[in-house]
């Protein structure tokens, strides 16, 4: 067999495209779930906090080249300046966070789905002619 026929086997399984729509689906779920931390989350806690803002919450590591803001996160990223972003790295927690617990969510609920799928269902009351089938055979059975 050769590598390609091997290769098209492979990536015509069911599982590889399974896993590459979950990639997909996930990296877009990512990003709406960036937004949610990013966008709406922090501002509130932001807003909470007294307009405490997470992105600019660094430290500088190096020197700060004449005409950057030494207070803005953005302009000394940009310039290249050393410096520990912790306030992002908080973000990024959240963000995680959340996002497992999203996930923690879906799973416990399809979870939930399976287990009622595979409950054994009570058997059906056997039919008014069956019982008097069976009644009839014992009254025989007795006579015997």
């Amino acid at each position: 067999m050769s590598m390609i026929q091997e290769f098209k086997e492979f990536a015509l399984k069911g599982n590889v495209m399974d896993l590459a729509v979950g990639v997909i689906i996930g990296a877009a779920f990512g990003k709406i779930t960036t937004s949610l931390v990013e966008d709406i989350i922090m501002p509130l806690v932001g807003a909470i906090f007294g307009g405490f803002d997470f992105s600019n919450m660094f430290v500088l590591l190096g020197n700060v080249p004449e005409g950057v803001d030494p207070n803005s996160y953005a302009a000394l990223k940009e310039a290249g300046v050393a410096m520990l972003a912790y306030g992002n790295f908080i973000t990024i927690v959240i963000n995680f966070i959340i996002l497992a617990f999203i996930i923690f969510m879906m799973v416990k609920g399809m979870n939930r789905l399976r287990r009622k799928a595979e409950e054994p269902t009570a058997p059906e009351e056997p039919a008014e002619e069956i019982l008097l089938l069976r009644e009839i055979s014992a009254k025989l059975g007795d006579k015997k």
